[in-house]
């Protein structure tokens, strides 16, 4: 009985802590979609000012016939910003308690909060466990509940890792995919990393979000794949690292 109860205590509070979480990544700092351009579309689909010069040849046959004319011979010219895709790797190597598991767990919920409609989260160490599928619904709670339950061991195979992120954001067809690599980069298994990251950014974009105490092999990952950097002061700092390397 003792022991029923601790289980249902345990997960009463994984679940509260899972709550608190996305309540903290809905207050972080809303992120960037990528840089606007200028595009021009059919107006039955998109709202913006006429493009005359595609649209004339439609105005006067409309006009030479008295009809009216339809908004499916006409363009308009708006601006507009690329949908993004999200891949978050959360590396469980080691020892993934305290700060280090509330940092990865916060991710987790931010990201799923905010792009949930076309994002992963993959935790990974000697292999990859796919917590949420690019292409899966699943409520940021129960994904950051997920890995509150982890626990870190065993070696790293950062390989495996972004070889999964590129499978992951191979099923999205968004027009940016960025994979957010949540680890010190230290790998200790596995082939050299170094060319499935480069691909993994010639892709997309590759940021490593890693922790600010410790970030020697990250820069050296980063520098050697064309990967951008974005130190992680613990938990707290989670939303505005996130923001910074989606801006």
């Amino acid at each position: 009985m003792a022991s029923a109860t601790d289980q249902a205590l345990r997960a009463k509070a994984r679940a509260l802590a899972a709550r608190i979480l996305v309540d903290l990544a809905k207050s972080g700092v809303a992120t960037h979609r990528g840089i606007g351009r200028i595009d021009t579309r059919r107006a039955v689909a998109a709202d913006g000012d006429v493009d005359l010069d595609r649209s004339l040849d439609a105005v006067v046959g409309a006009r030479a016939a008295g009809q009216a004319i339809s908004l499916d011979d006409l363009h308009v010219r708006s601006w507009v910003r690329p949908d993004t895709a999200l891949c978050l790797l959360v590396d469980r190597s080691g020892s993934m308690t305290g700060e280090r598991l509330a940092t990865s767990a916060l991710a987790a919920a931010a990201v799923t909060y905010r792009h949930g409609h076309d994002c992963s989260v993959v935790a990974f160490g000697s292999n990859a466990i796919v917590v949420k599928s690019q292409d899966q619904s699943r409520h940021a709670d129960g994904v950051a509940d997920d890995l509150l339950q982890l626990r870190g061991h065993g070696v790293t195979d950062l390989g495996l890792a972004v070889r999964t992120a590129a499978s992951q954001l191979g099923r999205s067809r968004a027009g940016r995919r960025v994979t957010l690599l949540l680890s010190d980069a230290r790998s200790t298994s596995g082939d050299d990393p170094t060319a499935d990251a480069a691909a993994l950014a010639a892709l997309g974009e590759l940021v490593i979000l890693c922790p600010a105490g410790d970030r020697a092999d990250a820069e050296a990952l980063a520098e050697a794949a064309g990967a951008r950097l974005v130190p992680v002061d613990g938990p707290g700092d989670v939303p505005r690292a996130i923001a910074e390397a989606l801006g």
